[in-house]
């Protein structure tokens, strides 16, 4: 490290008062600027989206226009991680570094992801023209469960390790039963998504992205300290 980036480091470690209130300012201003950051991220999905008419039809084709949220919920979950370890008003930076850095590991496995969720979409809305089909519902829905609490896992993993997709996967998959509490929450979390856009709307979810980033690097700790012990220390 060399002279000059140590005293910049040493002199934002004094940006914030030890004050409650200064705390408190702190990590208001640290959320503000995550969601802008994180608007800014999703702003392809959301255009796309807009365009969607509200039809069961066009579900599989949302699913697929969610695909920019992974690359944000990966950056958004590193910077939070990353701003509660450093004590300065530069929250951007956090974000912006992760987004570059893991942009490539995401679509790795976020873009093979959304297609296999469009397509047990596609098949939910499609199997009552099947004979027999509603009978596999229940297997449909829960191999699509399973998929995103997969998909939540690599998230907490792609945000805190540097792994190969291949190795994230596997840990994640394993992970699943012995971290059901953050599975549950990830559930959890997109059911409270979708009654969100469903009561509301989706610009009062787009408002909430800095919360659900926020929950998913509280819940992904015990994630993060499993994996450490068991496999690598985080990056």
């Amino acid at each position: 490290m060399s002279v000059q980036q140590h005293s910049r480091e040493a002199a934002a470690a004094g940006e914030v008062g030890r004050g409650l209130l200064s705390r408190v300012a702190a990590v208001a201003y640290r959320m503000l600027v995550l969601e802008v950051q994180l608007l800014l991220a999703v702003l392809p999905a959301v255009g796309v989206v807009l365009l969607l008419d509200r039809d069961p039809s066009n579900l599989p084709l949302f699913v697929l226009a969610l695909l920019p949220v992974a690359p944000a919920l990966v950056a958004g979950v590193s910077a939070v991680r990353a701003a509660a370890l450093a004590d300065d008003l530069s929250p951007g930076r956090h974000f912006f570094r992760a987004y570059r850095r893991d942009l490539g590991a995401t679509l790795s496995w976020a873009v093979p992801t959304s297609l296999v969720l469009a397509m047990l979409t596609f098949n939910l809305i499609h199997l009552d023209d099947v004979d027999g089909g509603a009978a596999m519902r229940p297997a449909v829905l829960l191999l699509a469960a399973l998929v995103i609490v997969w998909a939540g896992h690599v998230i907490v993993l792609t945000a805190g390790f540097r792994f190969r997709t291949r190795d994230a996967a596997r840990i994640a998959l394993a992970g699943i039963i012995p971290g059901w509490g953050y599975s549950l929450g990830v559930l959890s979390l997109v059911v409270v998504a979708a009654f969100v856009v469903l009561v509301a709307s989706e610009v009062v979810l787009l408002l909430l992205l800095w919360a659900f980033v926020g929950l998913l690097a509280l819940m992904g700790r015990p994630v993060f300290v499993r994996v450490t012990e068991r496999h690598t220390a985080p990056d």
